[in-house]
């Protein structure tokens, strides 16, 4: 017998929409991040779960396999592992930016550990969760019924922050995947308001705001291109490499790469055996041993190389070989409207906006419904507070409750909720007290309704509730960046070559504020002159003032070294170019300095090669030469450049030929000078030996470079803090052993004030002066009259009361001379005074001092 319910299809169509109905339940329901809420299905339930069974942060904490129990009775109609995997993510540092819950017990670790089975570990909300769920109780999102139907469940969290790009996400759907990087929340958060005040915001604004992702285990980011690609598109590849630093380790005081971080969701156990792996196997032969030292206090990878290993070479070899560099594939993929979409940074933040207006506008309208409805109830009160003996009276006279309320409704007009009210309401409240008390809530109440109203009828009102509401997120969750971004990868575009090569003038502030601006802005004067205004004055601001200032091409190299004896390295043309009274650039927003960092010494180098070397000389006299090419290969991070005992810090670091005789000069108008020769070549980390003998208050301010071939041209130029100067041949200075006392330089006395530098000068040279308020004076080297040694000098800056002079650089080129009013020379009686004293102290000149 034929069966008549039987209906012919087409197996492929039912194939296509039984895939596609399979397809779309995968991506919506398990495998995709709503763009709301940051959230998949399974971390929502649980968060609400955890939310009905009380644990918020401020709980006890529980077990862990309650939670899952109560997600799997209730909500999630899957196995208990991957419920129990979900959580333990949700609570792991190193997987989460921003950890969710609050583990007790053991959750695992970033060498691939499994947690403990439920019933060992305990967990709560962290405060940062309860923000997602913030103001669910107030109508804010919608619930539908759970798969049996016996409760209700939410289909998006009503979340103040970006949970999406915050932590970011990662699922495998059918046909599609997400990969979204976790993020700095103070940077989304200030990213999300100036969204919201610019809906126009380009890319470039953005990344001002949000230079990058912000992985969990840090580590440095290789380039900027990548990210700017994601952000547009919502794709991107960005690579991301290890952070280390170089240290002496062991009895054997052998050199070793210390990895301090590593790139996110790398398995630090199986790279230590990969690392093994390739030693064993001899793909890298500099390594001796390697070990990991981590703790509680922080991730510590040693590598101790042989002693004849090359550490640039070892390191390069890592990341090329191991994990210690490698790629975070970026897919900006989450649900929209229902819906999977691709999105930019832009977009993501004006989902958020708008999902944070519909929350806002849902939870003002609850509010204002319950705040009427009590309103309405505090009538009835007023009411009955105005007619008490009557009401009092029609109640007794009733039989029944029920009566008496249709007696009160139909007296005064009342509703049945406000006639109820008054049957419900306690003898209390008709106590002076308690009559004040309803009419200052019903006051407050009508307030309160007005600025809801007003919230409901005007976006900016709403929107201002927003920034509120973001800012003291703000204040609340305020975090810093722990992953570092370079600038460029190796792939990037060589910027070198859209940049022409020109001699700039570079100045560097005492608290680190960095420029480069062009020669020609500066006028020549004769000395004595009043000078120009090389930035704006600092002093009356935070007693800022200029420190350094050299002339480099905009290719050259610039070594910076700081107070920490580490080097940094820059290119001329990534500083700022501005104007000559502009203030430049924090100079920490350019380099990777630590905290405790300060910029003591910076030195331009064109190209790297052999047979020239570094001098480093240190205010307490210690002095060292390292090979330039030791530092060819620095990383943003820095690399240690020598060895300081406490108290020290570096004043003089030059570039030399290793043939060169050495100057140092001290505060108290000493000098030394000997062959470099006498200072043997040294590593990059050792401390050095000792240059010159300091007498009692007394320290090193700088330190000068005499070529063998330039003897006779050269001459020594000292500049006192109190404006005044001497040029000196430098044959006058005797070459002696290195570490003696030296011999008098320079007049220390109350009018010269103390030497704040010196620098070898031909008659072709022009200097410049900076003072503590800004000015700097250009002069030529020749206008500057040639005495002997011990001697006081003459007037080279007209300095006013409180000025001083804080330092003295040479300028190459010459410029065009200005003989302006700004510019006379000194007079010709305090010339003359200064060579009556000139003549008089040469004869001051002592054998002991030349010890």
């Amino acid at each position: 017998m034929e069966n008549t319910n039987t209906v012919a299809v087409n197996i492929e169509d039912e194939m296509k929409g039984s895939y596609l109905d399979y397809a779309m339940s995968v991506i919506i329901g398990r495998a995709i991040p709503d763009v709301r809420d940051g959230l998949k299905p399974v971390h929502r339930r649980i968060l609400y779960a955890m939310l009905k069974e009380g644990l918020t942060s401020g709980k006890k904490f529980s077990k862990c396999a309650g939670v899952v129990g109560e997600v799997l009775k209730k909500y999630h109609p899957h196995g208990d592992n991957a419920v129990y995997d979900a959580l333990v993510r949700m609570a792991q540092p190193w997987n989460m930016r921003y950890p969710l819950i609050e583990g007790q017990g053991n959750f695992g670790s970033v060498d691939g550990d499994s947690a403990a089975a439920y019933r060992y570990t305990e967990c709560r909300m962290f405060s940062l969760a309860e923000t997602i769920l913030a103001d669910i109780e107030k109508k804010t999102v919608d619930f539908i019924p759970n798969f049996d139907e016996s409760t209700l469940e939410p289909t998006v969290l009503p979340s103040r922050i970006p949970t999406l790009l915050i932590n970011g996400a990662e699922g495998i759907a059918v046909g599609m995947a997400s990969k979204i990087p976790p993020h700095n929340i103070t940077e989304v958060l200030n990213a999300a308001l100036h969204v919201l005040e610019n809906p126009d915001a380009s890319v470039d604004e953005l990344m001002q705001i949000v230079p990058g992702p912000d992985f969990p285990t840090a580590g440095i980011i290789c380039g900027t291109t990548a990210i700017k690609q994601a952000y547009t598109t919502g794709r991107g590849l960005i690579k991301i490499k290890a952070k280390y630093h170089l240290e002496t380790v062991g009895k054997r005081q052998s050199e070793a790469i210390i990895i301090d971080e590593i790139p996110y969701q790398v398995n630090k156990a199986k790279l230590v055996e990969k690392i093994a792996g390739l030693v064993n196997e001899k793909r890298i032969t500099g390594i001796s041993k390697l070990r990991d030292e981590s703790d509680r206090k922080g991730m510590r990878i040693v590598v101790e190389l042989k002693r004849d290993a090359v550490s640039d070479v070892v390191i390069n070899q890592l990341f090329k070989l191991t994990s210690l560099r490698k790629t975070f594939g970026v897919n900006m993929l989450s649900i929209v409207d229902g819906a999977p979409r691709v999105m930019g940074l832009s977009e993501m933040l004006k989902c958020f906006i708008s999902y944070r207006r519909e929350v806002i506008t849902k939870r003002t309208r609850f509010e204002l419904n319950k705040a009427k409805a009590r309103l309405h109830i505090l009538e009835g009160y007023k009411i009955a507070l105005d007619n008490i003996d009557e009401i009092i009276k029609i109640i007794k006279a009733s039989q029944t409750t029920p009566e008496a309320k249709k007696a009160l409704i139909q007296r005064f007009s009342l509703s049945d909720i406000q006639a109820q009210s008054i049957l419900d309401m306690p003898l209390k409240r008709l106590t002076g007290l308690e009559r004040q008390a309803i009419e200052e809530e019903y006051n407050e109440l009508l307030k309160l309704i007005e600025g809801l109203v007003k919230i409901l009828s005007d976006k900016a009102e709403l929107d201002g509730v927003f920034v509120t509401e973001t800012r003291e997120l703000l204040e609340k969750f305020q975090d810093t960046r722990i992953t570092e971004i370079e600038p460029f990868d190796d792939n990037d575009i060589n910027m070198e070559d859209l940049i022409a090569e020109e001699d700039m003038v570079v100045t560097i502030s005492h608290k680190g504020y960095a420029k480069r601006c062009s020669p020609s802005t500066y006028k020549t004067q004769r000395r004595g002159g009043k000078g120009v205004m090389g930035t704006k004055k600092l002093a009356d601001k935070d007693e800022d003032f200029v420190s350094d200032m050299f002339v480099a091409s905009t290719h050259s190299y610039l070594l910076v070294f700081t107070n920490l004896g580490k080097l940094h390295w820059i290119k001329v043309y990534d500083l700022p170019e501005t104007s000559r009274t502009a203030r430049g650039r924090a100079i920490v927003n350019i380099l990777n300095l630590g905290k405790e960092e300060k910029v003591t010494a910076v030195r331009a180098v064109r190209e790297f090669g052999e047979g020239q070397y570094l001098a480093m000389l240190t205010k307490k006299g210690i002095i060292k030469r390292v090979d330039l090419m030791a530092f060819s290969n620095v990383r943003k991070g820095g690399i240690r450049a020598t060895s300081l005992k406490e108290g020290d810090s570096l004043v003089g670091v030059l570039l030399t030929d290793g043939n060169s005789d050495l100057i140092i000069s001290t505060s108290n108008g000493i000098s030394i000078r000997f062959n470099e020769d006498d200072v043997r070549s040294m590593g990059r980390t050792a401390a050095g030996v000792r240059g010159i003998k300091l007498g009692a208050d007394d320290e090193v301010v700088s330190l000068v470079q005499v070529p063998k071939d330039m003897e006779d041209s050269l001459s020594l130029l000292s500049v006192s803090e109190n404006g005044f100067g001497k040029r000196t041949k430098v044959s006058e200075y005797r070459c002696q052993s290195r570490g003696g006392k030296g011999v008098i330089d320079i007049k220390t006395n109350e009018r010269n004030g103390k030497v704040i530098g010196a620098r070898s000068v031909t008659t072709e040279d022009d200097i410049m002066m900076i003072t503590n308020a800004g000015k700097i004076i250009r002069v030529k080297a020749s206008g500057v009259s040639e005495v002997g040694r011990n001697t006081m000098g003459v007037n080279l800056v007209t300095t006013v009361e409180d000025e001083k002079v804080v330092a003295v650089a040479k300028v190459i080129d010459g410029g065009d001379d200005d003989e302006s009013e700004e510019g006379v020379e000194d007079s010709g009686q305090e010339t003359s005074e200064a060579t009556s004293e000139a003549t008089e102290s040469e004869q001051t000149d002592t054998n002991s001092s030349e010890e």
